[in-house]
């Protein structure tokens, strides 16, 4: 952010000097000056920070999405609970139904 002329304690304690019909109009005018300054610079940061974020409320809007769309995938794979062992059984069993005939018919052939 940029360096800010005034503090909201500078511009309470700001007092003019008086010239025969009131504060003297360039002294006014220069501190008014400064307080634009120093609005215009909020204005820009406030602007940059709002788009900043909007960025990071979209960023985590996608991430929610992808997070959501990922948990949706687990349910394709085996619970936790099941282990390598529980894994090697069921294959053994399916080579054992799928090729147990083939073995079985070559040796058969076989005498």
């Amino acid at each position: 952010m940029e360096k800010v002329n005034l503090t909201p304690k500078d511009i309470v304690k700001k007092s003019f000097s008086t010239k025969m019909r009131g504060y003297d109009q360039d002294e006014v005018d220069a501190y008014l000056d400064l307080i634009i300054q120093d609005y215009e610079k909020y204005i820009k940061e406030t602007q940059r920070l709002q788009m900043e974020n909007d960025r990071l409320l979209s960023k985590v809007d996608e991430l929610t999405k992808q997070l959501a769309v990922s948990k949706t995938g687990n349910t394709t794979r085996p619970a936790a609970s099941t282990t390598n062992m529980d894994i090697l059984k069921r294959l053994s069993n399916l080579e054992r139904h799928v090729f147990g005939a083939q073995v079985n018919n070559d040796e058969g052939n076989r005498f």
